[in-house]
Order: C-alpha cells, then sequence, then structure tokens
C-alpha cells in the first residue's frame, strides 16, 4: 500500500515531492569546480555545522523509526490476509510509504537533511511485508523517480503531490510501473497492487498506554509498544483495535471526531499530552460493543498466523498492570473485562473448533 502519511525509517531517508523552483539561467551562476577560483569581492559560503540540538533531534527521529517499523511489520500480514472480512475498509494499495525531510518541522527538518541524509526526493521508508511492493523487490530508501512514465515531484508539498500521481494509476491498474533509483544507478520495477485493510497504521508518540481507532486509522502509542512482551502480543492490540475499525464503533459512538484529534496530536513528534488529562474526551465502550470486537479480532489474528492462546491471557495482564483507575488508558476505554475475557474464550474455541473441520475462519 503507498500510505502517504505513513512513518519513516528515517535512517534510510524519506519519501520527498515539492514543486520545482524554477531559477533563471541568466540571474544564477553555474556551481563551482573544486579549486576554482573565487570572483572578485565575492566570500565563499559558510558550510553548514551539525549542532548538538540536530544530532538530539536525529536520535529522537530514529527511535521513532524504529518502533513504526517495528508496528508495521506486525500489522502487515493482519491487513493483507483480513482484506476479505475489511468489506468497506479493503482498497488497492501499493504496500510502501515513504517521507521527505520537509515532513518534520523546524530543528526535526534540519536534523533529518544534516544528520539523516534526508534530500528532496521522494525516498521509500517502509515496505510492507507480504505486499505487492515486497514481492517486487522495492526495499527501504529507494529513492522514487518516476511512476508510471510520470516524474515524480520533489519539494515541501511532496507527499500531497505524489497521492494525485499514484491514485489513478493503482484505480485503473493491476500493477504500476515505477522508476527509482537505488545507489546512483537507476531501474524499473512493476509493483502489483495489494488488495488490503486500508487502515492508516499509526505510531502515538506518548507514553500513555494506550490504542486508539477513529474509524480510519489504528494507532498504538509508545507507551503500549512498550508494556507488549512481544509481537504476539503487539498483534493483539493492533488487532482488537482494527476490529473496532471494521464495526463502525468510533462512529456509533459518536468518538470518532475526539479520537481523530486525539490522533492527529499524538503523530507530532512534539505532542500536547494535556489532550490526555483524565479521559480525554472519549466515552467508554459499551460491553456489548467491546465483545463484538474482541470475538472479531480473534479471528483476525488466526487469518494471519497469529497465536491465539494468548489473547485472553495479555488482556487479563494488561487490566491487572493498568486498571480501570488508571484515566485515559486502555483498561477505562473498555472496562467490561469480565465479559471481553468470556468472548475472547469463546471465539478462541470457535477458531480452533473451524481450523479442526477445515473450516472458514470466517466469524
Amino acid at each position: 500500500m503507498f500510505r502517504i502519511h505513513l512513518r519513516p525509517n528515517i535512517r534510510r531517508g524519506a519519501l520527498a515531492i515539492a514543486t520545482a523552483a524554477l531559477l533563471s539561467a541568466c540571474a544564477t551562476q553555474g556551481p563551482m569546480q573544486p579549486g576554482q577560483p573565487l570572483p572578485p569581492g565575492q566570500t565563499a559560503p559558510e558550510t553548514a555545522q551539525v549542532t548538538p540540538e540536530m544530532t538530539a533531534a536525529a536520535d529522537t527521529l530514529t527511535k521513532m523509526a524504529n518502533l513504526q517499523e517495528r508496528l508495521y511489520k506486525v500489522a502487515a500480514p493482519l491487513l493483507i490476509d483480513n482484506a476479505e472480512l475489511c468489506t468497506r475498509h479493503a482498497r488497492n494499495l501499493l504496500g510502501f510509504t515513504a517521507k521527505n525531510r520537509y515532513t518534520y518541522p523546524g530543528t526535526y527538518n534540519e536534523a533529518a537533511h544534516m544528520v539523516l541524509g534526508m534530500g528532496e526526493r521522494l525516498q521509500v521508508t517502509n515496505v510492507l511485508a507480504g505486499s505487492g511492493a515486497a514481492k517486487a523487490g522495492l526495499r527501504n530508501g529507494d529513492e522514487l523517480v518516476a511512476a508510471g512514465g510520470k516524474p515524480l515531484p520533489t519539494g515541501p508539498n511532496a507527499l500531497s503531490q505524489a497521492g494525485a500521481v499514484f491514485g489513478p494509476i493503482v484505480q485503473k491498474q493491476a500493477s504500476l510501473p515505477l522508476t527509482i533509483e537505488r545507489r546512483g544507478a537507476q531501474r524499473d520495477l512493476t509493483i502489483p497492487v495489494t488488495r488490503a485493510c486500508a487502515f492508516g497504521i499509526e505510531l502515538g508518540n506518548a507514553d500513555n498506554v494506550n490504542a486508539y481507532a477513529d474509524g480510519q486509522r489504528v494507532m498504538v502509542t509508545r507507551g503500549m509498544m512498550g508494556f507488549v512482551q512481544n509481537d504476539d502480543e503487539l498483534a493483539y492490540v493492533v488487532a482488537h483495535t482494527m476490529a473496532h475499525n471494521m464495526l463502525g464503533h468510533a462512529a456509533s459512538q459518536r468518538n470518532a471526531a475526539t479520537i481523530g484529534s486525539i490522533i492527529d496530536n499524538l503523530t507530532r513528534i512534539a505532542p500536547d499530552t494535556s489532550m490526555l488529562i483524565g479521559s480525554g474526551g472519549i466515552k467508554a465502550m459499551p460491553a456489548t460493543l467491546d465483545t463484538t470486537a474482541d470475538r472479531l479480532a480473534v479471528y483476525l489474528l488466526a487469518r494471519a498466523d497469529y497465536r491465539v492462546d494468548g489473547v485472553a491471557g495479555f488482556w487479563k495482564r494488561f487490566a491487572d498492570t493498568y486498571p480501570a483507575t488508571v484515566l485515559n488508558g486502555h483498561t477505562a476505554n473498555h472496562p467490561a473485562l469480565p465479559q471481553r475475557l468470556a468472548a475472547i474464550d469463546k471465539a478462541v474455541a470457535e477458531v480452533k473448533s473451524r481450523k479442526s473441520a477445515n473450516k472458514p475462519l470466517t466469524p
């Protein structure tokens, strides 16, 4: 899937597109050659220096990228293997994400450029495992030159402009002809589209231990990623949050706008954590809705070949560690623990029975 908003693998660079600046040939000089003397009265330009602030900012971006990369890796089979169940949310996607230096504000922009080497051009930052992009050999760090024979834009407005190029191709064709540059050499790839659940997978840049679903996006906070003990447990969180989106719970609870604002805020490098005080304005999920999401989540996990035996134990351990008294925590938003555990146990038994009978894993 090509999703413009997705986070980068910053170590490899970023996706960038923007309107090219048009410079008058008669108003500018050509590049100086090494050792060429400067014209009379002209001084050499100062070389930009990497400051301690840039180094610290680059470290922050790299840590975020590592978490996002893990989140994508875990989410990939859940998105691809459950396209059949996503119905309204399934789309043809390209299966990669990208960014550029202009994705980040202020010091982070300079850090991305000076320390991490991000430039003007679009650069692949994540490739969804199992997607058409992965199968075609697209790699993190590949620079995107053209799509369908059309040059891709570069610069500050790259992300929005790229969508205008990719969108029509993905809608009409089974594959995308893509020209990339890798290690200074251009090559042409054919990227098959991938049918998948088209949920944005977001990292929440905050230490509160929670996950959010606004109907279109799945966000897992840095705090939650620190709590889970392995990728199976992270998959439990992603699947449960996906299930809420698939079932339309944010809209039915009139929580979509509130949760959407929280997601928008927490995707920032420096979010306003005051939004997380108290309940954050989120209504607690009724038991009737939460149990349907838990049941669906077990099927999503099983279809993606994740281990389902540990689902109930994980949520019990989580509730013991972060009970409903922890405001704006996941348990406070999903307080009906006994009903949840019962629904999970029942769904796990159903899944095992269907597998034994070679029946489709359809809830």
